[in-house]
C-alpha cells in the first residue's frame, strides 16, 4: 500500500465514511422533490453527492429553473432527514471506522473532521456516537463559500489540524470529495462505499473498500 511517509494527521468526510447516512439523505432529499412536484434522475442526483445541501438545491434550482428559494428548499430537507435521524434505530457508523478512529487517535495522529454536511448535523452525529473526544477539529463545507469540489474545505482543514498538506491524508467517498481534495493537493483515500451510488474515485491516490486494511497499514 503506497502511502505518503510521515502522516502526521487524518482528515476524515463524514457521510459515508464515518456514518451510513447516505441512505437517509437520499429519501430526505426525493421527499423534498416530490414535495415542489420535480423529478430527479439518478445522473443528477449523483451529482449532488458531496456537495452542501445548499449547493445540491441551487443546482436543482437552475436546472429546473424554479421559482423557489434554495435556502428554504435547505430548510425543508434538513427536517426530513432530522426526523429519518431521530426515527431509525438501525442507522450506524461505517463497518470498521471507529476502530480506525480509536486506532489514528490512540496512535498519536491529529483527526479533522470535514463535511459539507450542516454543522447542526455534524454535531447530531457526533453526539449519537461520542466521537467528539476523538477529533482536535470539525469543519462544515456549508459555512464556506464554496462547496467541494472545491478545495477549500480541506485546505482549512489542514490548518485547523496546524498540519502541512504533505503530512494529511484525506478520506473521501464521493468525486467531489476528492476531486476537492485534489485540488487541496493533498493525498486522498477513495473509501468504496456501497451506498455512494455512482462514484467512480477515479481520482483517488488510493482505493479502499474495508478499513481494517487501512488501521493494518498505518
Amino acid at each position: 500500500m503506497n502511502l505518503p511517509k510521515n502522516i502526521k494527521c487524518i482528515i476524515f468526510d463524514m457521510d459515508g465514511v464515518i456514518i451510513d447516512s447516505e441512505e437517509i439523505h437520499k429519501k430526505a432529499y426525493y421527499q423534498t422533490f416530490e414535495a415542489i412536484g420535480v423529478t430527479v434522475s439518478d445522473d443528477l442526483y449523483k451529482t449532488f453527492t458531496g456537495s452542501s445541501t445548499i449547493n445540491a438545491f441551487q443546482k436543482l434550482v437552475a436546472h429546473f429553473n424554479l421559482n423557489l428559494s434554495p435556502e428554504e428548499l435547505v430548510l425543508h430537507k434538513r427536517k426530513r432527514y432530522v426526523n429519518f435521524f431521530e426515527n431509525d434505530p438501525n442507522l450506524h457508523l461505517v463497518k470498521g471506522v471507529e476502530n480506525l478512529i480509536k486506532h489514528f487517535y490512540n496512535k498519536g495522529f491529529t483527526l479533522v473532521l470535514a463535511s459539507s454536511s450542516a454543522m447542526v448535523n455534524i454535531d447530531r452525529v457526533f453526539k449519537r456516537f461520542d466521537l467528539d473526544r476523538f477529533f482536535t477539529a470539525k469543519i462544515s463545507g456549508a459555512d464556506l463559500t464554496a462547496s467541494k469540489p472545491h478545495p477549500e474545505i480541506f485546505e482549512k482543514a489542514a490548518i485547523l489540524g496546524n498540519t502541512p498538506k504533505e503530512n494529511c491524508i484525506v478520506i473521501e467517498d464521493s468525486d467531489n470529495g476528492v476531486h476537492a481534495a485534489n485540488g487541496a493537493n493533498i493525498f486522498v483515500i477513495g473509501y468504496q462505499n456501497p451506498m455512494a451510488e455512482g462514484q467512480t474515485l477515479e481520482n483517488a491516490d488510493l482505493v479502499i473498500n474495508d478499513f481494517n486494511t487501512l488501521r493494518l497499514n498505518i
